[in-house]
C-alpha cells in the first residue's frame, strides 16, 4: 500500500453512449488515484466501455444497475489492458473506487463478490475484448 496516498477521482467520468446502444466512449480522460495499486490510473479518451456488467435480471439489476460508472470504467480499463497483472488487484481498486464514490458497502461488497466469482473469463478475454471494442491500441499501456 502507498503511504500518504488518498484515493480519489481526479476528474468526471464523460462519455457518449455508440451506436450499438450497449457500449460508451470516454470523451475525457479518467484519472484516478488509487491508495491500493500506489499509483494513478489514467483511462484515455476514446476508450471503449459496457459499465458494470449487470445481468438483467430484475432485483440483481434493481440493486446494482446503472451504479459505480467511473469505478467500472476503471475496472474494464484494467482487465482489458491488465495494467495491474493482477486480476485480485484490479478487483481491489474498483472495491476502492466504489468506496470513494460513496457506493453504499452493502453494494460494494455484492459487486465486488460478483466480479470476484464470475471475472476469471473476462480477465483471460481482456486483451481481445479490448481490441474488438476498437480501443486504440496505441495507447494501451506497455506491457508489465
Amino acid at each position: 500500500m502507498a503511504e500518504g496516498l488518498r484515493p480519489q477521482f481526479l476528474s468526471r467520468l464523460q462519455v457518449e453512449q455508440q451506436e450499438d446502444g450497449c457500449t460508451w466512449m470516454v470523451l475525457g480522460t479518467l484519472r484516478y488515484v488509487s491508495k491500493v495499486h500506489g499509483s494513478l490510473i489514467t483511462v484515455p479518451s476514446g476508450f471503449v466501455t459496457d459499465f458494470a456488467s449487470v445481468p438483467r435480471i430484475p432485483f440483481a439489476y434493481w440493486l446494482c444497475g446503472n451504479t459505480a460508472q467511473a469505478p467500472a470504467v476503471v475496472h474494464d480499463y484494467l482487465y482489458q489492458t491488465q495494467l495491474t497483472n493482477d486480476r485480485g488487484l484490479a478487483d481491489a481498486i474498483f472495491l476502492e473506487a466504489m468506496a470513494v464514490e460513496g457506493d453504499p458497502w452493502w453494494r460494494r461488497r455484492l459487486m465486488w463478490s460478483a466480479v470476484r466469482a464470475a471475472g476469471g473469463k473476462p480477465w483471460r478475454t481482456g486483451p481481445a475484448r479490448y481490441k474488438v471494442l476498437g480501443n486504440d491500441t496505441s495507447k494501451a499501456p506497455p506491457p508489465v
